[in-house]
């Protein structure tokens, strides 16, 4: 009786609320695998039990082994099974989403991440941490571009302001997403906090959260977000943050968040709500609709551009000195815009800047020299 009585009362009590919010759908119903954490499986159970209580407008099953939780249980013994378990899950429309570790994506999905800045305690998403979006680094991070902006407008960020971060390709990638803008797409680019603004972000802007996704490649989001997560803690124990985020691709249809070994209960609880959050704002259709967006402002046609460079080879000029400075120029674009104005005659060199890569110029054909490097495409 006693029990009929508190499954009558939490009936109230979720009535009450969707009242309360004005809404009255169905709650969502986020799964946790539990097994893998190089902590332990009872801080793993703890995560969803603080998300349990702290969010009631979704609901958290586990998968993994019976443990002495009243959170309901699918009952996996292995990591190996608890995939298994979750994917049939999904499959079956019992969850809409889950956290979980070690999953293997396929090229072309990449995990959008999101962190606490500690500058500000801002939210910021880092596209992307894991997964691979693209073989190549350029198209990678134009394509992450898109699966953040989804992502971000999932989370009711309708009009997200983006910046890349300051690693090799960001150039090319400032140019390529310029062009798509130009072509139709909408996309908000913010500048960086330092004197020199402009698109691309320096370090400064990661700590202060100057964007609202800050762009890299997923290597370089994945160090990141271990940074952000458990500076605090020495490195074994992340305490901070959403974890390393939904996968996100043209095409894919689950909802899979990824956390760490060394995620903690606190980042284990805000990762449930982040993958609770990107159900709710409809990640899957909201990728879908950003990708057509995308691919009918150049998104494939631009990158496959790139990727079709010719690499000349010419003679150098007789040396000069140089001590005319054009910046702007990816680190991967260095050498062949150095071999484009050769061609013209042009003797060049390149260099590192306070602010980056560098291509130096006689100081009286520096405006002839801009020239050329713009026409080239590497400017």
């Amino acid at each position: 009786m006693d029990e009929t009585k508190k499954l009558i009362c939490d009936v109230l009590d979720e009535i009450a609320d969707n009242i309360e919010k004005g809404d009255f759908s169905k709650k969502v119903s986020i799964g946790l695998t539990t097994l893998g954490s190089e902590l332990s499986l009872s801080e793993m159970v703890k995560g969803a039990e603080l998300a349990s209580k702290k969010y009631k407008d979704f609901e958290i099953v586990l998968i993994g082994p019976k443990t002495d939780s009243k959170l309901k249980t699918f009952e996996a013994n292995t990591p190996e099974e608890g995939h298994k378990v979750m994917n049939e899950l999904l499959e079956k429309g019992e969850i809409q989403g889950v956290v979980t570790q070690h999953y293997d994506f396929p090229i072309g999905v990449a995990t959008v991440g999101r962190v606490i800045t500690p500058s500000c305690g801002k939210e910021m998403i880092i596209g992307t941490t894991t997964g691979t979006a693209s073989t190549s680094r350029i198209e990678a991070m134009v394509i992450n571009a898109v699966s953040s902006i989804a992502t971000a407008k999932s989370l009711g960020i309708e009009n997200p302001k983006v910046g890349i971060l300051n690693v090799e390709g960001s150039r090319g990638v400032e140019r390529i997403l310029i062009e798509m803008k130009t072509r139709g797409y909408d996309i908000n680019f913010t500048e960086s906090k330092r004197a020199d603004g402009g698109f691309v972000m320096r370090g400064n802007d990661l700590l202060m959260g100057t964007p609202d996704i800050m762009l890299c490649d997923s290597l370089t989001g994945n160090i990141l977000m271990k940074l952000f997560s458990s500076f605090t803690s020495g490195g074994n124990y992340e305490t901070s943050g959403y974890g390393y985020g939904p996968g996100v691709g043209e095409g894919y249809d689950k909802i899979v968040n990824i956390i760490s070994r060394a995620s903690g209960a606190p980042v284990i609880c805000e990762a449930l709500r982040y993958c609770a959050s990107c159900a709710q704002g409809n990640l899957i259709n909201r990728a879908k609709e950003e990708f057509e967006k995308a691919n009918a402002c150049g998104l494939k046609e631009l990158t496959a551009k790139k990727e079709e460079k010719v690499k000349v080879e010419v003679a150098i000029p007789p040396k000069k000195v140089v001590t005319g400075e054009i910046a702007g120029i990816d680190i991967l674009d260095l050498e062949d815009a150095c071999k484009a104005l050769w061609k013209e005659g042009i003797y060049s060199e390149s260099g590192m800047g306070c602010t980056g890569p560098i291509v130096l110029v006689p100081e009286d054909e520096i405006d002839h020299a801009n020239e050329v490097i713009k026409k080239a495409g590497y400017k």
